[in-house]
């Protein structure tokens, strides 16, 4: 095959990677300064729900309809999360996010296992159809994920003030964020709209990525980038470009061993953390005498 059909072939999937990269690498660093890791697969399971419902009744999950029920169920959930975010003290949000997955893993399971060809769909909704999809799928949801963006923007200081006061940090946002928890109704309103900002990427992403995919190009950035940057903006940054060259090597190696795109990047994403782990005993031993001092300890969402 000559390097154009291979450029043809795989330009779409790398640019849908891209934009994934764009906005999950973003939201995966609420995620870790939250404590959430697993909201993602909680959020990413309840639309792989509403997928199979729809599913269930003769709705194709590429359809129009079948992503307004998925995006239903997921806006559900984001009111679910949100509602809790109060009773923290009692009850720790994870455990939250941990049974809804659960709850909505099993109800996925009944309803498969009531619709034709369950083990096919299940497989696709797990490790996504990455290679096919289409441009007008990769230009909708840049549209999306931007609108999400330019919003999560405008409203930062709210959001960055929440995540901060959500992980107890002395600092100007977190400050900022306990003033908005003593208006509780304010706090919900905000966690609503991270958590419902957050469902309709997701929602959006496992369409084509699939569930591992997604909760890997969440959670994998933010845990590099935070090894070596500190700040909001440096982290960011290094997660676009970190997602680029695992984007571009994953679907590489997918191509020349004739594997999945998805499982391909993950696997890169894997030897990525896997080399960084030396390189930050390292250099932390070296400039600290020995300590490890994670480098998020010491951020600040105004550091560069």
């Amino acid at each position: 095959m000559h390097m154009n059909e291979i450029i043809n072939l795989m330009l779409a999937p790398f640019c849908e990677c891209l934009v994934l990269v764009g906005i999950h690498s973003y939201l995966g660093l609420h995620v870790i300064r939250r404590g959430i890791i697993f909201v993602d697969l909680a959020f990413a399971q309840i639309a792989a729900l509403g997928l199979t419902v729809g599913f269930l009744f003769g709705i194709m999950p590429d359809s129009v309809a079948a992503y307004w029920i998925s995006l239903a169920f997921t806006l559900a959930g984001a009111l679910i999360f949100s509602l809790f975010r109060s009773m923290e003290s009692r009850i720790p949000q994870e455990a939250i996010i941990g049974l809804v997955y659960a709850i909505a893993a099993s109800l996925m399971i009944i309803v498969i296992d009531r619709a034709p060809h369950g083990a096919e769909h299940i497989k696709e909704i797990l490790t996504g159809d990455l290679l096919f999809v289409k441009w007008d799928f990769v230009i909708s949801a840049a549209v999306v994920y931007s609108i999400i963006g330019i919003f999560h923007y405008i409203y930062r200081d709210k959001f960055l003030a929440i995540t901060e006061n959500h992980g107890g940090k002395n600092t100007r946002a977190a400050r900022a964020g306990e003033r908005i928890a003593q208006n509780p109704s304010g706090m919900k309103l905000w966690d609503f709209l991270f958590y419902a900002s957050f469902g309709v990427i997701i929602t959006h992403s496992v369409r084509t990525a699939g569930v591992l995919l997604v909760f890997v190009f969440l959670v994998a950035p933010a845990i590099f980038t935070s090894l070596f940057w500190n700040g909001w903006r440096d982290q960011l940054i290094a997660g676009w470009i970190l997602g680029t060259i695992v984007s571009a090597g994953g679907l590489f190696i997918s191509y020349y061993a004739d594997m999945p795109c998805g499982p391909s990047v993950i696997m890169f994403y894997g030897a990525a953390l896997f080399a960084a782990v030396p390189v930050y005993k390292f250099i932390t031993k070296s400039d600290r005498g020995g300590e490890d001092e994670p480098a998020i300890a010491a951020e600040s969402p105004n550091n560069g």
